[in-house]
């Protein structure tokens, strides 16, 4: 390795050629960093600066032309050299509009002794290579779009024309702007220099380091193949514009798919390296599975498939931003595509896990455990019996992860606040849909409080009510039974009743299914709103379905009990004494209140504490309490130095950690710890 410092017309000027590889990622600086860059020129000139350091480039020796051309293949720094490459194709357009000559093509932009693919200074890759080109040659660009290199050429045109600096300033202090120019030779290790460049994670994205990781250590042949056959038309799948955060998504939702855990969103680079190691994938393969997900995925997010019902369904699961589900989604996604299910099985499925996001939703189960649910749900699934695994599993799921049966549903329907919830109009829009082929475009419809949301209520309405109007106003104002939607919102107002059925537009004219019962009804009151809700709620309950399932199916699936999960409390009271069984429904109280999704079971020797998984363990003894805490050791933040190390060694419980408390003088201490056990799993 050597490394070469000069200021950047230094690094273009005499026979040199940088070569951008597949590999890296398109030009994608933005006005923001240019902006930054600019602000720098312009404070050398006016501060009579000498230099500025903006950076390193990265390059390996790739071969010496024939006319004595030295290439570069560029490992990191290729965004640098691209913008420099840009201001200064936009500082010799602008001396050419004023009738100055320049020699910055024949210095910085070309070689003129090299041949057609040589003669640019700096090579990028495919489209941003096209723009490049024409913008050197000077070449009309009218027929490309959505270019960021045409943007930063822009923006530097207009700082430039409307610079209050000479373009000798300029030129000036373009040439200060000081660059390391870092070569490696063959024993040094590119992957490894990379990656350290690039620790921080701030440069690249996550999906930019793995398409570098699989790419960098092939051959040039290998690489174009590759890149052209599928990793192109892989970033082709995802949206221009939201392209490199849409691919961070789907590689940490694919990452997850694979593991069955999921990895901390600026980590999933590393965890796809793991993956890839233990896999055994060639690369080709490891393409070839990353681009059939990616096409699950973006027609999942896209709804963008050649099925329009399954397009109705992502439509609906997207309006529900049921993200958590997605690497479930995507894992059921590709059996279908490999024909493991049937369709209306897949469609099933996709139904099913609608409805459980939603019943939760209603019934407020707390969702903050949903991702690690469907993380390790692709493991109950039975290829054998694909279907009714999936059934069993959901209807078998307990505690904070239950799907909600229909008389907890129904109660919650009618009676949840749904105007303030997010999915509102997705709610709304569904019960519009039930059972209907005609396809209505709601999307010029407002949600009407039928029984009207001013507080005062005015024009007869707390006559209509009845002397308790206040209380069923507060009540009942948001709930579904007084919802509905109109093209006449502001007709309606809080009209009355007998008005909101005859106006133009009223209920009475009112082709919604939505609305069937209302323009039936004569008066509006609490039982018409009862009413309403509970044919609703009847209604509710088919849309977002229970699974069916037989119940030898379900003991199919459904892993025996253990011995030890018949003991309960009795069992445990005779192990405390009257002192340590004080101290535990102190801490069993403290505990239970961490998380709405904690829950507690009793085992054989101890009793345990789990959200997705046990965190904490109390073993009851007559002296003391022995609470395990299921953490690495050295994980464990404990400057008063309470905590024990037990790994590789015997205990009772969970995890390394283990601690002994005697009083309750360090309650609230331990808790903390106990916390930090519970805060690694809420992470992931």
């Amino acid at each position: 390795m050597k490394a070469e410092d000069g200021n950047v017309l230094k690094i273009f000027n005499g026979d040199t050629q940088f070569i951008v590889p597949l590999y890296q990622r398109m030009y994608s600086w933005k006005e923001e960093q240019c902006k930054r860059l600019w602000n720098d020129i312009v404070f050398l000139e006016k501060h009579n600066k000498q230099g500025h350091f903006i950076g390193s480039i990265v390059c390996v020796v790739e071969s010496t032309s024939i006319s004595g051309t030295s290439k570069f293949m560029v490992i990191d720094g290729q965004q640098r050299l691209t913008t420099l490459t840009l201001l200064l194709i936009t500082l010799r357009d602008y001396l050419s509009s004023k009738g100055i000559k320049s020699s910055i093509t024949r210095k910085f932009l070309k070689n003129d002794t090299e041949n057609e693919s040589s003669q640019y200074k700096l090579a990028l890759t495919y489209n941003d290579k096209d723009v490049l080109i024409k913008l050197i040659e000077n070449a009309p660009i009218d027929d490309i779009k959505n270019s960021r290199i045409l943007d930063t050429y822009s923006y530097f045109s207009k700082q430039i024309n409307s610079s209050e600096l000479s373009q000798d300033q300029i030129e000036s202090a373009i040439a200060k702007l000081q660059i390391v120019n870092i070569i490696l030779d063959s024993s040094d290790d590119p992957q490894s220099i990379f990656e350290s460049l690039n620790s921080t994670g701030l440069d690249l994205s996550q999906s930019d380091l793995i398409r570098n990781f699989i790419l960098m250590g092939l051959s040039n042949k290998e690489q174009t193949e590759l890149y052209n056959t599928k990793w192109m038309p892989t970033e082709k799948l995802f949206n221009y514009n939201k392209q490199s955060e849409l691919m961070d998504r789907f590689f940490r939702d694919y990452i997850t798919m694979k593991i069955s855990r999921i990895p901390k969103e600026g980590n999933v680079y590393e965890e796809f390296k793991k993956y890839y190691l233990s896999s055994n994938l060639s690369n080709k393969d490891l393409c070839e599975d990353i681009y059939n997900y990616a096409k699950c995925y973006t027609n999942l997010i896209f709804s963008k498939s050649n099925d329009l019902e399954l397009n109705e369904i992502f439509s609906d699961i997207r309006l529900l931003r049921m993200e958590v589900a997605y690497p479930f989604l995507m894992q059921v996604y590709g059996d279908y595509d490999n024909k493991r299910i049937e369709r209306n099985e897949f469609i099933e499925i996709l139904k099913m896990t609608e409805s459980y996001v939603v019943r939760r939703a209603i019934c407020a189960i707390p969702t903050n455990s949903l991702n690690k649910t469907f993380a390790v749900f692709k493991n109950k699934i039975d290829v054998n019996d694909y279907l009714n695994s999936v059934k069993a599993h959901f209807v078998t799921l307990d505690s904070y992860k239950s799907f909600p049966k229909d008389d907890e549903f129904f109660t919650h329907f009618v009676e949840k606040d749904i105007y303030n919830m997010r999915i509102r109009n997705y709610i709304l829009s569904k019960l519009e849909r039930f059972d209907n082929k005609e396809k209505l475009d709601l999307a010029s419809f407002t949600i009407e409080h039928v029984m009207p949301e001013n507080k005062e209520l005015r024009n007869g309405w707390k006559e209509a009510l009845g002397e308790n109007w206040q209380e069923i106003h507060s009540k009942y104002l948001h709930t579904i039974g007084n919802l509905t939607l109109t093209a006449y919102n502001s007709e309606m107002s809080d009209r009355p009743f007998s008005e909101k059925l005859t106006i133009k537009g009223g209920f009475k004219q009112s082709g919604l299914r939505l609305n069937s019962y209302i323009r039936e009804q004569t008066e509006w009151n609490l039982s018409k709103i009862e009413e309403r809700a509970s044919i609703l709620a009847e209604q509710a309950k088919q849309i977002w379905a229970y699974p069916v399932i037989l119940d030898d199916a379900i003991q199919k699936f459904t892993p025996p009990i253990e011995d030890d999960a018949i003991y309960d409390m009795n069992h445990h009271k005779s192990l405390f004494s009257e002192k340590t069984l004080a101290l535990y429904e102190i801490f069993d109280k403290k505990i239970m209140n961490l998380n709405a999704g904690v829950y507690r079971e009793y085992r054989k020797l101890y009793i345990a504490y789990k959200l997705d998984t046990n965190f904490v363990d109390i073993i009851p003894q007559k002296n003391a309490l022995f609470i395990s805490i299921n953490m690495d050791f050295n994980k464990i933040y404990d400057p008063e130095g309470l905590c024990i190390d037990y790994k590789d060694k015997g205990k009772w419980g969970n995890g390394e950690v283990g601690i002994h408390i005697t009083d309750e003088t360090k309650i609230d201490y331990v808790m903390s710890i106990i916390s930090q056990a519970l805060n690694e799993q809420l992470d992931g």
